[in-house]
């Protein structure tokens, strides 16, 4: 199809977006990869309107191939600014403000880009409130696709892909639909046996039926690690992640729900000494607790000895015992009243989001080899975990701090940088979500085909660390996803357990 000489450059350019919308990347690979390479090389003489280069600009940056922001020059009057006209093109102001996501750091036309988007796609839904386009533009405007998990996205894309009012199918797309949809339900097909495996794996720790007060959040972890890496090729990765997912939400719930903090010192001390001879003093469901964590992560850490030749415990528990310590510190606060500084708040809070941990574990599942730069880039925190783990603890925050409130809890980053600031909370939220932003160039800049920072880490991992960005910000969409379990229903439903037709 790609091949096709007769195919015209917006045309060419709306199939490759489909196709990878709906999960057909990596069949289309070397076509995609050929079609792009042409296109950036001839991009000086295509002399595309607004509607197509923007397209153009964000496939090819998310597909690592570099474009600069200039090309937008061509669209401004000698004011300097956009011109208006271009306002009046739904279409193009969609692939404006889905391109200007995209952006590094410092690059201003694409802020300009994106404030003058927002403001004509706003005008479209007043204007057209019940119409296809006004709904198409708030989607775009809630989550723009940058921030979409992948997989997530193709199950939703087939659903809707024939009925596309702004960019029609050609007859011979439903053979591309039927092919993303057999490809889709095969790999489901996997997760669905995964989902059997990890389900009687955590019926034989017996944790569910000893530990009561904690929340049985398998389809959650389910779901969380399908999003983050669905290839089949990921399989050991995932398995592994959903493991680390439980402990994660029952060590939270014993930290946030359960634990005195007398003995939330005492478990805390036991990770960092990472000795079965010293439990003896924790109570019977701490001693639970830390032992199935500590045969969990022994035996990951064995997997990855016998595959890759590295013993990696010492990173694993190094990162139990960073995200406990954390969470030990937020329970402290919490017992002594303590309102910490926004500063000190969100240097702690980065790392109890358990970004740090996930990410950790994931470079070691799922890298085909780990190097000695690998291992020191994590050990630094390197923006790859930063940045990722930042977001994550905004959309938390973003997400919960309503519901937070109407209990008491008056710690998170909205009320600390409110207070600090002396602004109101909805001001401090619209701070936030300026600061999501933010770290999102830092992750595109560090994605950018120019960029020397991925060189430590594979084209797997990386990818495994901007999608969990995703995921986190799909579950936080509206309100907390990990705590309403019709919508995780929903969407396990969807991801896992029913085919598409």
């Amino acid at each position: 199809m790609m091949n096709d000489e007769r195919l015209e450059i917006p045309a060419l350019l709306n199939l490759i977006d489909d196709i990878q919308r709906l999960g057909l990347s990596d069949q289309f690979d070397n076509d995609i990869k050929s079609s792009l390479n042409k296109l950036a090389c001839d991009i000086d003489v295509l002399n595309l309107d607004l509607r197509a280069t923007a397209l153009l600009f964000r496939i090819l940056r998310q597909n690592d191939i570099w474009i600069s922001q200039d090309e937008f020059e061509r669209f401004k009057d000698d004011d300097g600014n956009f011109m208006e006209s271009l306002g009046n093109d739904v279409e193009g102001m969609l692939n404006l403000y889905e391109a200007s996501h995209s952006a590094l750091e410092g690059e201003g036309l694409l802020d300009e880009a994106k404030t003058f988007a927002m403001k004509h796609l706003h005008d479209q839904i007043r204007t057209n409130e019940k119409g296809s386009l006004a709904n198409h533009a708030m989607e775009t405007l809630e989550l723009p696709r940058q921030y979409r998990s992948p997989w997530v996205e193709a199950r939703r894309f087939m659903e809707t892909y024939l009925q596309d009012e702004i960019n029609p199918k050609a007859r011979d797309t439903q053979a591309l639909l039927e092919l993303a949809k057999l490809n889709f339900n095969m790999v489901q097909s996997m997760h669905r046996n995964e989902l059997q495996e990890m389900s009687k794996w955590w019926k034989g720790t017996g944790l569910a039926s000893k530990l009561t007060f904690s929340r049985d959040r398998l389809p959650e972890a389910v779901f969380f690690t399908i999003s983050v890496a669905h290839k089949p090729e990921l399989c050991k990765c995932r398995k592994a992640l959903t493991k680390v997912v439980k402990f994660i939400a029952l060590i939270d719930d014993i930290y946030d729900v359960y634990g005195h903090l007398d003995e939330l010192e005492a478990f805390t001390s036991a990770i960092e000494r990472w000795d079965i001879n010293t439990i003896d003093g924790l109570p019977e469901y701490m001693r639970l607790a830390f032992l199935a964590l500590y045969n969990t992560v022994n035996e990951l850490g064995y997997e990855i000895l016998k595959e890759k030749g590295r013993n990696c415990i010492p990173f694993l528990r190094k990162s139990w015992e960073n995200m406990c310590k954390a969470f030990l510190v937020e329970a402290r606060w919490y017992y002594k009243g303590h309102t910490p500084t926004y500063e000190e708040y969100l240097n702690n809070g980065w790392v109890s989001s358990s970004g740090p941990l996930l990410l950790t574990h994931s470079y070691l599942l799922a890298s085909p080899s780990i190097t000695t730069e690998g291992l020191d880039c994590l050990f630094n925190n390197h923006d790859l975990l930063r940045l990722p783990s930042i977001i994550f603890r905004l959309a938390n925050d973003l997400a919960t701090s309503e519901a937070e409130l109407e209990r008491g809890e008056t710690i998170n980053a909205m009320s600390s940088y409110a207070k600090e600031a002396g602004v109101s909370l909805e001001d401090a939220r619209e701070h936030m979500k300026k600061l999501i932003d933010e770290s999102w160039k830092g992750l595109n800049r560090i994605r950018a085909s120019n960029s020397n920072e991925t060189t430590a880490f594979s084209d797997d991992f990386v990818e495994i660390a901007i999608n969990l960005t995703r995921t986190v910000q799909c579950i936080y969409q509206r309100g907390d996803g990990f705590g309403s379990p019709d919508l995780i229903k929903k969407r396990v439903l969807s991801l896992v357990l029913e085919p598409v037709q």
